[in-house]
């Protein structure tokens, strides 16, 4: 697999630094390619404006800045530069680009000091956040922090360089200090850990790879537990099917799914299973399921319950190759016997989900007994639930990668980005899927491909990591069709095949 590390800052700097001694390129050189890379960027996405204030700190992000303002000067564009003296001294990088744009002619430069404050910013403009950039050690207060307060009060178009200012990178932000609201970040070469918390998105907006030729083959080794799964990554992860393949090829796949009521997650869950490429599927099924299940899905094959109503009873596990409960389980006295009895037998790969996770949360004496590689799909609530408050979304992090490490555990949180927590600590962020897939029945989806994927002999890690991108590919596409409003969990099984296509 090729995903994209998602590194601390340290490590950046030390790509940086392995850069300019390998490659060999001077750090002036290499900011100039940052550079470049911004103004490129903007003249593809933002060209519309025409007007762009620069506000640069003293640091090498400032140094960034200095040279996107000259760039951006010589394309015929109208620039004014912030120059905020925040520091006694200035970069050796930085100060050689001040020093190349002072005397530009129409090039203006204002330096700003302590205790003063912006020039009214016109509506229309683009303002470029090079103030601060990763290196942030501590909350921004004061003089620095009533320039974020101007900027983010403009009407400008605000563009981040490499992170919006005032925001760390791999800690929660303190609540009291100013950061930068950018609409757009842009990120050189790596994602930012900071850019998966949801409580960011306010300050990074949509985020941005540039590529600035950092050395690939030191950032392929760099060690870290944070990944962003790319569609490579499911390129590598696919097994394509061969001419003499048949259903027993594929396994047979047991969900045991449904109650009074909640028919329509176990025909959901089977569907997805049927359509991620499992041979064959059985469901498991109160009685009270059976017809509208037969009528729904003919493709099904149906285990009828000893109850009318709910769970009551493990079917013979020996015929399959992986097993899944929760879609719309219910959870009645009887389902929770059984639940715990199946943790007991299980001996094939098990996924657990809705009900069972609920179940699972009131009885966390079970977790050790756990087979190893056995995934959980809960969403927030329900992983607190199984584990504990959480302080903030990095504290989340923690406990998520403790979690799966402990009772060595496949768990994927779900959410935007949606994260595979693996038994040996790592974590895979998922790039696809929208807020239109924030609706019911979209969790069973995903179960019924995992389950899916697992039955056709995926291990349980690519099966977490293709089918989560699977089904957030899939909510993409039929978001483009029906909008994120109106989008609903079928569309997702519905696509499921174009997602699949992508990969093919």
């Amino acid at each position: 697999m090729c995903a994209l590390n998602i590194l601390p800052v340290e490590k950046i700097r030390e790509a940086d630094a392995y850069t300019i001694a390998h490659e060999p390129i001077k750090s002036i050189d290499l900011m100039e390619r940052a550079a470049r890379a911004c103004t490129q960027w903007l003249s593809e996405y933002a060209a519309v404006y025409k007007n762009y204030k620069v506000l640069c700190g003293m640091g090498n992000n400032g140094g960034d800045g200095l040279a996107m303002a000259r760039i951006l000067h010589n394309k015929g564009l109208n620039v004014e530069v912030f120059y905020i003296k925040h520091a006694q001294q200035a970069s050796a990088d930085n100060l050689e680009n001040f020093k190349k744009i002072a005397n530009i002619p129409g090039l203006v430069v204002t330096e700003v000091f302590e205790n003063e404050s912006l020039p009214e910013v016109e509506k229309g403009d683009v303002f470029i956040d090079a103030l601060l950039g990763s290196g942030l050690n501590k909350p921004v207060t004061g003089f620095l922090a009533g320039i974020i307060k101007q900027v983010n009060e403009s009407d400008a178009f605000i563009v981040s360089v490499d992170i919006p200012s005032g925001l760390f990178v791999n800690q929660s932000n303190d609540s009291k200090g100013a950061i930068i609201r950018a609409d757009y970040t842009l990120s050189f070469q790596l994602p930012k850990l900071a850019f998966f918390i949801p409580e960011n998105e306010t300050y990074v907006g949509e985020w941005v790879l540039l590529d600035i030729g950092l050395d690939e083959e030191f950032i392929k080794h760099c060690n870290t537990n944070y990944y962003l799964t790319t569609q490579q990554d499911c390129k590598d992860i696919y097994r394509p099917r061969h001419k003499f393949d048949h259903k027993g090829t594929f396994g047979h796949a047991l969900l045991i799914a449904g109650s009074l009521g909640k028919t329509g997650a176990a025909i959901m869950a089977a569907k997805a299973c049927l359509r991620a490429g499992a041979g064959l599927v059985t469901a498991h099924i109160p009685l009270c399921a059976m017809d509208s299940m037969q009528s729904a899905l003919p493709e099904a094959m149906v285990s009828i319950d000893e109850s009318d109503t709910h769970f009551s009873a493990l079917p013979d596990l020996s015929p399959y190759r992986a097993m899944a409960i929760g879609p719309g389980l219910g959870m009645h006295d009887e389902s929770v016997k059984q639940l715990k009895l199946l943790i007991q037998e299980a001996r094939r790969p098990l996924i657990m989900d809705a009900d069972a996770l609920n179940i699972l949360a009131e009885n966390k004496t079970w977790l050790p007994f756990m087979r190893p590689g056995t995934i959980l799909t809960p969403h927030p609530k329900e992983f607190e639930r199984l584990t504990s408050k959480v302080d903030n979304q990095y504290n989340r992090l923690e406990i998520l990668q403790a979690f799966a490490t402990r009772f060595q555990l496949y768990v994927i949180l779900k959410g935007a980005y949606s994260t595979v927590a693996c038994p040996d600590g790592s974590l895979y962020f998922n790039p696809t899927g929208n807020p239109g897939m924030a609706t019911g029945g979209s969790g069973d989806v995903l179960t019924g491909i995992l389950l899916g994927l697992l039955s056709s002999g995926y291990s349980p890690k690519e099966a977490c990591i293709l089918g989560v991108w699977l089904h957030g590919k899939a909510g993409d596409i039929a978001a483009r069709k029906w909008s994120q409003p109106s989008l609903i969990a079928s569309d997702i099984i519905q696509y499921l095949g174009k997602a699949f296509k992508k990969i093919d």
